[in-house]
């Protein structure tokens, strides 16, 4: 199945939140704060969230930038380029990734890597690891947002159109690392392949990104991922387009369809405990605020209403638990499954995220 649809904007109330440490400006290294914090100088509170790769798909990225999202100042920094060498990944990061991230009004800090070390794989294998940002850039960007008083679309677009600068970084500093560590890198015609499609423009960028979008949510829908434990085979690509024509590519985990209401389904599964990690979920609630935000939608061409659906799968649940239904329940449930308070703690802010901003939790049976 394909599901088109468009967002116009963005309406959320975010409850889940992790209360961020508070960092200071002095002595500040970027390297070394934790993946989402609060960053306090002057009379700015900036919410940081950093990604260590350009790659949605590692790390879950957006579990980090859900974090930050209550503030009113939002900040992600991104590599624009990981290479973890010859016999690594090496990742480029991609439009839709930064167009995103402006519709969650979120502003974009493209990075790169200035330092690294060597590491040497089960199998004998160099790859370049602990890879660092240059903390001077990072501070210096940092410290022109709260003097930025246009949108974090307006500062995206303008940092997007400044990646040529940023790219003949890239190679100068892997150049050094490599020379630093001794670990050969991937072909330099790759990241100059990168170079001339931004040297061409801002279309040329946004449509091999696409491409290279389309390439991954191609694969990813015939494909069940460890995490996930689907109750039908039924994966579906869906295509959002923002008001400003973005395109953004993704996979629903699961779709259901009865009469003119699309269920969308995100499903985050756990092997060894009753529930998935509080990352996973909150990663799982970034696919929530996009689908609780989507008009217009079309699946195979026909006019359909969603409902969207975060479902929560373990070989270890009992009995199913469906936050459509009373609430009560949920507290019988967690009996049953004899959870900790800070699980049920979670699970009743889960419960009430939902019911806040429309979408639905269902708890099942692997």
């Amino acid at each position: 199945m394909n599901i088109e649809a468009v967002i116009k904007g963005i309406e959320y109330k975010n409850i889940l939140h992790t209360e961020l440490k508070e960092v200071s400006m002095e002595d500040f290294d970027v390297n070394a704060t934790p993946s989402n914090f609060l960053l306090k100088f002057d009379k700015n509170k900036l919410a940081i969230s950093k990604w260590v790769s350009p790659k949605r798909t590692r790390s879950y990225p957006y579990e980090r930038v859900y974090n930050t999202l209550s503030s009113t100042k939002k900040i992600t920094i991104i590599p624009v380029v990981k290479d973890e060498g010859k016999t690594g990944d090496r990742d480029f990061i991609q439009w839709d990734t930064i167009a995103l991230m402006s519709l969650l009004d979120v502003y974009v800090i493209l990075a790169y890597y200035s330092d690294a070390d060597k590491r040497i794989t089960s199998k004998g294998k160099a790859k370049i690891t602990n890879q660092k940002f240059d903390n001077q850039y990072i501070i210096d960007k940092i410290k022109e947002i709260p003097n930025y008083h246009s949108s974090a679309l307006h500062w995206n677009l303008k940092q997007a159109k400044n990646l040529e600068e940023i790219v003949k970084k890239i190679k100068a500093n892997y150049t050094k690392i490599a020379a630093k560590t001794g670990v050969e890198l991937k072909s330099e015609q790759g990241i100059d392949n990168f170079l001339i499609r931004v040297q061409n423009g801002m279309d040329e960028f946004m449509k091999f990104s696409r491409t290279k979008a389309q390439e991954a949510q191609s694969r990813e829908f015939v494909t069940t991922q460890p995490k996930e434990a689907l109750s039908s085979s039924t994966k579906a690509k869906i295509t959002i387009k923002n008001y400003l024509g973005g395109l953004y590519y993704f996979t629903v985990d699961e779709v259901k369809k009865s009469k003119n209401t699309l269920q969308l389904i995100e499903a985050k599964h756990s092997k060894s405990n009753i529930l998935p990690s509080k990352g996973d979920i909150k990663d799982g609630l970034i696919k929530m605020i996009l689908y609780t935000n989507l008009e217009d939608v079309h699946a195979n061409g026909k006019a359909v209403s969603v409902q969207p659906i975060l479902k929560l799968t373990s070989t270890k649940v009992k009995s199913a638990f469906d936050s459509r239904k009373n609430k009560p329940k949920l507290i019988s449930w967690c009996e049953a499954h004899d959870l900790k308070t800070s699980q049920i703690n979670f699970l009743n802010q889960l419960v009430e995220e939902a019911q806040e901003n429309g979408f639905s939790i269902i708890i099942e049976q692997a």
